[in-house]
C-alpha cells in the first residue's frame, strides 16, 4: 500500500529530526555541574538554577557574617549620664560599673541559652555578654517541675567583681550578710529581636527589688527615637556618625523602671509597644566587625569580570559605606551620594534630599561636585571618568519605591549601598534590579536574607540554618569565595548545554540529510546502522562532552543568554550547510565512479584489488528495503565521521570551560571511535560489514572518502574557530562591553580599536546587536545625556501629582 508506506516513512523522518535523547543529554550537563559544585563545597537543591547562574552580572551581598566576620569584637562603650556622653571606655568589666543599668542591660538583653553547658546564640549577643564577665544560669528540668510556672533565666556577676563587703563581726548573722551581698537579675520576659523593628527588649527583676526593669538594645536611631528626649545627648548624631564612618557597628541601649503594679502575670500578656516607650538612653556599645580575609580579593575578581557588587545590610548606613570602601566595593576615588527620602506630610509631597557621604550632614558645609557619567554610547572605548554610587536606607528605599517608581530604577543603576534594609525591602530590591533586566545573585547568611535568597536568580547561603532552606545554593565555605566559583560553574554548565543542544541538533540534521538522500534512490540506513550511530557514537559522545570542568578564571565576557542568538544560529546553520554539502558531494560523486553500478548481491567491485569480496553473500536474498548499496555505504562512512567532527568543533573550552583535551573520557571516546571507523573503512571485517550492512567498495574510493572527511573537518574547524570565534565574536559579545554600567571601566586595550573596526565592518550581519537590549542599558544611555543627572547635593527632588500608571518629579534647586 503506497499510502501506508508514505505515512510510515514520513513518521520515520519526524523521529529522526526530533532526537528523543535531547532531554537526557541536556540534563547530564547539569548533573555533572552539580557534582562539581558539591566537590567545591556548594550544595544545590534547585539544579535548574545552575545554568541561570552563568548569566549573573550583579551580586548583592549581606554585610555582617558575609563580607565581614561572624564574630564581633567589643571595641568599647560610651555611657550616657544626665543626657551627656562620658568618655569612651574600653571595657564594661569594672567594679564601679557592675551594678549600673548599662551593664545590667548588656547582661540581660540577649537571647542566649545554654546547650550542653555551653552558651549559644547570636554572635553579637555572645560577645556583648562575655564582655560583662557575668554568669548565666538556667533552671533545670527538675527545678521547673517543682513550680507551676517556668523558672526565669538568671544572670549574676562573679563574686570578684562585686564591691568588697565590710568585715562582719562575730555576733552578726553570717547568713543574712551573705544574702545581702547577692546581686542577680532574673529575665522575666523576652521580646526577641525583629529585623523589621530593628530592636529587642527584655523585662527583668533584680533580686530584692519590688519593681521590674525593662532593657532595650538595637539600632541607635530606633532606640533614641523611643527614649525621652532629655536623656538623649545633643551630640548623639555627631558621635554616632564619627563611629559609623570608621566602620564600627554601633548598638544603643536603654532602660526603663516599670511600675510596681506590673506583676509577673501582667508582664506575660503585655504588648511590647507598651514596654518600649519612654525609655532612658543609657549609651552606645561599639563593636568592631573585621572584613574576612577573602572579601577584597573576591570583590576585585568580580569587578574585573564586569560583575556589579551591591551591599544590602541591616546595619547603619555610614558603617556600610565605610565597609564598602574598605573592601573595594566603592573605590577610593569614587563619590557616594546619599538619598534621604521623606514621606508626604502636612499637605507636602514626598521629597528626596541629596548629600555626599564623605561630608558632614549640614548643608552649609556641602560642596557641589560636578560628577560626569562615562559616555555610555562609546561602549567600545570606555573612559576612566569619575564614578558615583548611590546609598540609601530602608526607609528611604520604601518611600522612593512608592512615590518615585521611575526614579528608583535610575537609582538602582548605580546604587551600591542599601542600609537598614528589612527582609521584605531586600526582596523588593532584588525584584527592582531584575525589573531592569539584571541577572541578580544574592549571598547572605541570616534568616533576614531568606526572601532575597529565594527571589534572586542565584541565591547562595553561607549558613546551614534558616537561610539554607530558602536558598537554591548553600556553601560549606563560610566566605564569599563561593560566589565566583558558582558563576564559573554556571557559565560552564550553560556553555555545556549550548554545546550539547547544538550537537544534538546537528546529529538529527546529519541523519536527516542522509535519510533524505537515500530516500531519493528508495533506500535508507539499516537498523543496525541507526543503532550504531545512536548508541555507540551519539550516547557515548554526548555524555562525555559534558564533563569539561569550568575555566579557572572568571572572565569579563558572558555566554549567550539564549538559544536564539547570533553566534548559536550562525554556528548551527553553517555546520548544517557544511554537512549537507559534503554528504551531497559524496552522494553524487560515488555515482560518477567508473566502477559504479546498481548494487546487487552478485556485484563484486573489490576482487580486482585483492580485498575481501562478497561472493559469500551471493546466495542471500535480494534486500527488499534496498539497504545495501554504494550510496548507503559511502554516506554511512562520511556521516559517522561528521558526528565526531561536529562534536569536537562544538566542544568549546576557554574562556568558560577547560579545553576538551583535558576531558579525558571525551578524548578517549572520540579517539576510540575514530580508530574504529578508520579500521572498518580501510580494513573491512566480514562480520562487522555484515552486521552493519556495509558493502565492499574499491580501496581508491575509500581513500577519496577519507579525503572528503579530512576536508570536511578542516572547513568545519575553520568556520567555527576563525570566522565565528575571532570575527563575529566582536559583534555578538559587544553587549558584554555595553554591560559595564555601574562598574568602573578598565583601561582601554590596543585590541579595542580592532574590535570597533570589526563591529563596523560586520554590523550588517547583526544590525540589532548595536542596540542595547537590556533595560538597564537603555536607562544608562538616557542618563548619559540628562543634564540633571546625577542630582547635585544642594538639590531636592519632590514628587508631583501624576496620572495613573505614570511617574513625575521635579528637581528644586534652593537659592
Amino acid at each position: 500500500n503506497p499510502a501506508k508506506t508514505i505515512i510510515i516513512e514520513s513518521l520515520d523522518i519526524i523521529t529522526i529530526t526530533v532526537p528523543p535523547a535531547l532531554p537526557a543529554a541536556m540534563t547530564a550537563g547539569i548533573v555533572y555541574a552539580q557534582r562539581r559544585l558539591k566537590q567545591l563545597g556548594i550544595f544545590c537543591i534547585s539544579p535548574q538554577r545552575i545554568n541561570i547562574c552563568g548569566q549573573i552580572n550583579l551580586v548583592c551581598f549581606d554585610k555582617t557574617g558575609t563580607l565581614t566576620e561572624d564574630g564581633l569584637d567589643l571595641w568599647g562603650v560610651q555611657r550616657v549620664e544626665s543626657g551627656r556622653f562620658h568618655l569612651s571606655e574600653e571595657s564594661a568589666h569594672k567594679e564601679n560599673l557592675v551594678k549600673s543599668q548599662f551593664v545590667a542591660c548588656m547582661a540581660t538583653c540577649h537571647s542566649l541559652t545554654k546547650i550542653e553547658g555551653q552558651l549559644s546564640g547570636d554572635p553579637l549577643d555572645l560577645k556583648m555578654f562575655e564582655a560583662t564577665g557575668w554568669i548565666l544560669e538556667e533552671a533545670t528540668e527538675e527545678e521547673t517541675a517543682l513550680h507551676n510556672r517556668i523558672m526565669p533565666t538568671v544572670v549574676r556577676p562573679p563574686k570578684q567583681l562585686l564591691p568588697s563587703q565590710p568585715d562582719v563581726s562575730a555576733d552578726q548573722d553570717m547568713e543574712l550578710a551573705e544574702l545581702s551581698s547577692l546581686y542577680e537579675i532574673g529575665i522575666v520576659r523576652q521580646f526577641p529581636f525583629s529585623s523589621a523593628l530593628q530592636r529587642m527588649s527584655v523585662v527583668s527583676r533584680t533580686l530584692g527589688q519590688k519593681c521590674m526593669d525593662a532593657y532595650m538594645k538595637g539600632a541607635p536611631e530606633v532606640v533614641a527615637s523611643l527614649c525621652k528626649t532629655e536623656t538623649v545627648p545633643e551630640d548623639f548624631s555627631e558621635v554616632l556618625e564619627r563611629y559609623t564612618k570608621q566602620g564600627f557597628r554601633v548598638i544603643a541601649v536603654a532602660h526603663r523602671r516599670l511600675g510596681s503594679k506590673l506583676n509577673w502575670h501582667k508582664v506575660q500578656n503585655i504588648n511590647r509597644d507598651n514596654i518600649e516607650a519612654n525609655m532612658e538612653f543609657l549609651g552606645l556599645i561599639i563593636m568592631q566587625n573585621k572584613l574576612k580575609a577573602e572579601t577584597p580579593g573576591v570583590l576585585q575578581d568580580l569587578r574585573r569580570a564586569n560583575i556589579r557588587t551591591v551591599m544590602v545590610t541591616g546595619d547603619n548606613m555610614l558603617t556600610a559605606i565605610s565597609v564598602a570602601r574598605d573592601c573595594g566595593m566603592i573605590p577610593p576615588e569614587d563619590t557616594v551620594i546619599i538619598a534621604d527620602a521623606l514621606p508626604p506630610h502636612d499637605g507636602q509631597t514626598a521629597k528626596i534630599s541629596w548629600r555626599y557621604a564623605d561630608k558632614p550632614s549640614r548643608k552649609t558645609q556641602l560642596e557641589e561636585i560636578n560628577i560626569s557619567l562615562e559616555d555610555e554610547d562609546r561602549v567600545e572605548e570606555p573612559t576612566t571618568q569619575e564614578m558615583y554610587h548611590f546609598a540609601m536606607n530602608g526607609k528611604s528605599f520604601s518611600i522612593i519605591a512608592e512615590h518615585f517608581p521611575d526614579m528608583l530604577q535610575k537609582l538602582v543603576l548605580h546604587g551600591t549601598v542599601f542600609a537598614r534594609m528589612a527582609p521584605d525591602q531586600k526582596t523588593l530590591l532584588i525584584e527592582t534590579l531584575q525589573g531592569v533586566d539584571y541577572f541578580v545573585g544574592m549571598c547572605g547568611d541570616g534568616a533576614n536574607d531568606c526572601g532575597a535568597l529565594k527571589r534572586a536568580h542565584g541565591g547562595i547561603s553561607l549558613s546551614e540554618l534558616e537561610a539554607s532552606v530558602a536558598s537554591p545554593f548553600t556553601s560549606r565555605t563560610p566566605n564569599i569565595s563561593c560566589v565566583p566559583n558558582l558563576i564559573r560553574e554556571g557559565r560552564a554548565a550553560l556553555i555545556t548545554s549550548f554545546c550539547v543542544f547544538k550537537f544534538m541538533a546537528l546529529y538529527s540534521i546529519i541523519q536527516y540529510i542522509s535519510v533524505i538522500l537515500l530516500y531519493s534512490i528508495f533506500s535508507n540506513l539499516g537498523d543496525f546502522q541507526f543503532l550504531f550511530i545512536d548508541i555507540a557514537i551519539i550516547l557515548l559522545i554526548v555524555f562525555t562532552m559534558s564533563l569539561n570542568p569550568a575555566w579557572k578564571e572568571l572572565v569579563s565576557r558572558r555566554p549567550p543568554s539564549g538559544l536564539i542568538s547570533g553566534p548559536l544560529l550562525f554556528s548551527v546553520l553553517t555546520q548544517i550547510l557544511i554537512c549537507l554539502g559534503f554528504q551531497t558531494i559524496t552522494f553524487l560523486w560515488v555515482k560518477r565512479q567508473p566502477w559504479y553500478e546498481v548494487w546487487t548481491p552478485d556485484t563484486d567491485v573489490c576482487s580486482q584489488f585483492g580485498h575481501l569480496n562478497v561472493s559469500d553473500l551471493n546466495d542471500t536474498e535480494v534486500d527488499e528495503h534496498n539497504i545495501q548499496n554504494f550510496e548507503n555505504t559511502s554516506l554511512f562512512y562520511v556521516s559517522s565521521f561528521q558526528y565526531l567532527i561536529v562534536a569536537i568543533v562544538f566542544s568549546k573550552g576557554k574562556p568558560f570551560r577547560q579545553p576538551s583535551y583535558k576531558n579525558y573520557p571525551f578524548v578517549l571516546s572520540a579517539v576510540s571511535l575514530y580508530f574504529f571507523l578508520l579500521f572498518i573503512m580501510f580494513y573491512p571485517v566480514e562480520g562487522i560489514d555484515h552486521f552493519l550492512e556495509i558493502v565492499c567498495v574499491p580501496f581508491e574510493w575509500r581513500i577519496r572518502l577519507f579525503l572528503i572527511i579530512v576536508v570536511n573537518a578542516a572547513v568545519s574547524v575553520l568556520v567555527e574557530t576563525f570566522i565565528l570565534d575571532i570575527v563575529l565574536r566582536k559583534l555578538v559579545f559587544s553587549r558584554d562591553k555595553q554591560a559595564n554600567y555601574g562598574v568602573t571601566p578598565a583601561a582601554p586595550t590596543p585590541q579595542g580599536a580592532t574590535d570597533l573596526q570589526a563591529n563596523k565592518c560586520l554590523s550588517w550581519l547583526c544590525p540589532r546587536r548595536m542596540m542595547a537590549k537590556a533595560r538597564y542599558m537603555h536607562l544608562a544611555q538616557e542618563l548619559s545625556v540628562d543634564p540633571d543627572w546625577p542630582p547635585k547635593p544642594t538639590t531636592t527632588t519632590e514628587a508631583k501629582p501624576r496620572p495613573e500608571n505614570s511617574s513625575a518629579y521635579e528637581i528644586i534647586i534652593p537659592s
